[in-house]
């Protein structure tokens, strides 16, 4: 297993570790819900030094990014970010991304933990006929998520820049805590607000250390990934590995309205067929009624326990204190209000098809 540059901070915080996309990675701190409930109240911070960060720039990066990413990269700003997936050639995803302009002809992807390899192999493979410049700075960058209503104004104190007025899916390069060139980003996976910081690995101890120091008086504490999971599923963001996968339909999986196809992406004429022609089954999100808790892998079923579907992410609500879901099942089921069950222990539990997300925030 690898480590990120906080590896040993964590284990003097008594972090419980796992192995999570091939590094040893914080799972929690203290416990679940209250890491969780931190985050959505105040603020959290998350190491996720794991992700992948590739930069692609030249003449020919957005021509290559339009063939091997599902939106329309050319839409992107300087100053903007865009979420995206890769498509493959047989209808399923590669990975999804987050896709920064950082100038005119230069970008920077950042790619799941687990998939880095997987996705570095994939667009040097689909950049043979176009030649851009690629770069694979994963190693070398550290990334911390600071999330929450109070995260912009805990960190004020660290740049000039005033981080309250950065819109949503942007970011800047900043100075951030002293270390210059810091890039600054509005993308969380919590829908708690937030910034995103990226930044040399050789400094993290540094960084960390003075985002503590300013979260302070803000309540701020470190949360392991058990809470990212818990956070990101109130707000039915997809998971790598759970969601979405290699044999994944992306409009199956609901990702529609990041799917561009007519600009000339890999599978495009597959996709414009399941966007015209729809899916066979959808993924949804479900609330139990009662106390059962959903977890990945149980079967979902009708009134008469017939099965219908899977549950692919299911946990109890830190937020609601009630069990929820996210699963697929044949697409005469997917419609918000349908009572559908839950198979657990054998028993069916009544849950109903909810519209997401979970919670507003």
């Amino acid at each position: 297993m690898k480590k990120t540059t906080l590896y040993n901070t964590h284990l003097a915080l008594k972090a419980k570790m796992t192995s999570f996309g091939g590094y040893e990675m914080p799972i929690q701190y203290s416990n679940i819900k209250e890491e969780h409930l931190a985050v959505r109240n105040r603020l959290g911070v998350f190491d996720v030094s794991h992700m992948g960060e590739f930069y692609v720039s030249g003449t020919k990066a957005l021509d290559l990014l339009q063939l091997v990413c599902s939106n329309d990269i050319s839409k992107i700003a300087v100053g903007k970010a865009q979420y995206n997936y890769f498509p493959n050639k047989t209808g399923g995803i590669v990975d999804d991304l987050i896709v920064y302009r950082l100038e005119e002809m230069r970008y920077l992807l950042v790619v799941n933990a687990s998939n880095i390899e997987k996705d570095w192999d994939w667009i040097n493979q689909n950049n043979l006929s176009f030649g851009a410049r690629l770069e694979n700075k994963s190693e070398e960058t550290a990334l911390l998520a600071i999330q929450g209503p109070k995260a912009a104004t805990a960190m004020q104190s660290l740049t000039a820049i005033d981080l309250g007025q950065l819109p949503y899916y942007s970011h800047i390069t900043a100075t951030f805590a002293g270390i210059p060139e810091v890039l600054l980003a509005t993308t969380g996976y919590t829908g708690a607000g937030g910034i995103e910081i990226y930044f040399p690995a050789s400094v993290a101890s540094k960084v960390w250390e003075a985002v503590f120091e300013a979260g302070a008086p803000f309540g701020i504490v470190p949360v392991g990934l058990a809470a990212r999971d818990t956070l990101r599923m109130e707000m039915g963001y997809c998971l790598y590995g759970n969601e979405i996968n290699d044999s994944t339909s992306p409009i199956a999986a609901g990702l529609q309205w990041i799917s561009k196809p007519e600009k000339g992406c890999i599978n495009a004429k597959q996709i414009i067929s399941e966007i015209e022609q729809g899916t066979d089954k959808k993924l949804v999100g479900f609330l139990m009624e009662g106390r059962p808790i959903p977890r990945t892998g149980h079967t979902l079923v009708d009134r008469d326990d017939n099965g219908i579907g899977q549950v692919t992410s299911g946990t109890q609500s830190p937020t609601l204190s009630q069990g929820i879901g996210l699963g697929y099942v044949h697409s005469s089921y997917a419609k918000p209000g349908t009572s559908i069950g839950v198979m657990i222990r054998e028993k069916n539990c009544p849950a109903k098809v909810v519209k997401l997300p979970f919670i507003k925030t």
